[in-house]
């Protein structure tokens, strides 16, 4: 990684106060100074600041296959189950990355990284999200197009999205659909603004990084690729 967003991840300063830090020569790499914030460093090198080491923060990334019925959330006394009870006790410093609804199954990852997590929601960084959908009625064509637009949720512009595997069995429609948000409920609450109740919702994938055939109230740690 870069030398600034190395700085930031192993809890020296933010990547901004990193930049400043390096070009004013205040950072060695295995005793050379190093005033070029994108250098890339492995973790591996003798990395110091003001002479002071740089101790490498350990990071573990995972994914849950989320099952129904636990609320995202790593303490709740009002919670019946968290999905914090699906993981061993070795790894409840980690956190989830944004959330999934109750009700909701599917991708949840999990870290100790915060950067990374940001990165990961944040929508001003584009990453998809993708969900498959069970719905009451048929989803129309217009109602399809409308979305796939953009519309308002509480007084907010939704960000274009991409429905498709539209199928219609005679009382419900089953789609897949990619967005590049997350806000609380929105999957749901798009579909009741064309008037359809969705009764059964998984996510599928976070960006290229896909749940795959890990069953569900399983996890993994995910790999070097897969990060």
């Amino acid at each position: 990684m870069r030398l600034q967003v190395f700085l930031s991840h192993n809890g020296v300063s933010s990547r901004r106060e990193a930049m400043d830090i390096i070009k004013a020569g205040r950072v060695k790499v295995n005793g050379c100074v190093v005033r070029e914030p994108s250098t890339d460093v492995i973790g591996t090198e003798h990395v110091t600041v003001d002479n002071c080491p740089v101790e490498t923060k350990q990071y573990t990334y995972l994914m849950l296959h989320k099952p129904a019925g636990y609320t995202t959330t790593k303490d709740d006394p009002h919670a019946e189950k968290t999905v914090m009870e699906l993981l061993p006790k070795n790894l409840h410093h980690l956190s989830p990355v944004g959330r999934l609804d109750r009700e909701t199954e599917g991708l949840l990852l999990f870290t100790n990284d915060g950067t990374w997590a940001q990165e990961i929601m944040h929508p001003k960084f584009h990453l998809d999200k993708t969900y498959l959908a069970r719905m009451e009625g048929q989803l129309k064509d217009a109602e399809e197009k409308k979305l796939e637009a953009g519309i308002a949720l509480r007084g907010e512009q939704t960000l274009p999205c991409r429905i498709f595997d539209v199928h219609y069995n005679g009382t419900e429609t089953q789609a897949t659909i990619t967005i590049q948000e997350g806000r609380k409920r929105q999957v749901r609450m798009m579909f009741q603004s064309v008037g359809h109740r969705v009764v059964y919702l998984k996510r599928l994938a976070v960006g290229k990084l896909q749940l795959g055939d890990l069953k569900l109230g399983q996890w993994r740690e995910l790999k070097k690729t897969d990060v």
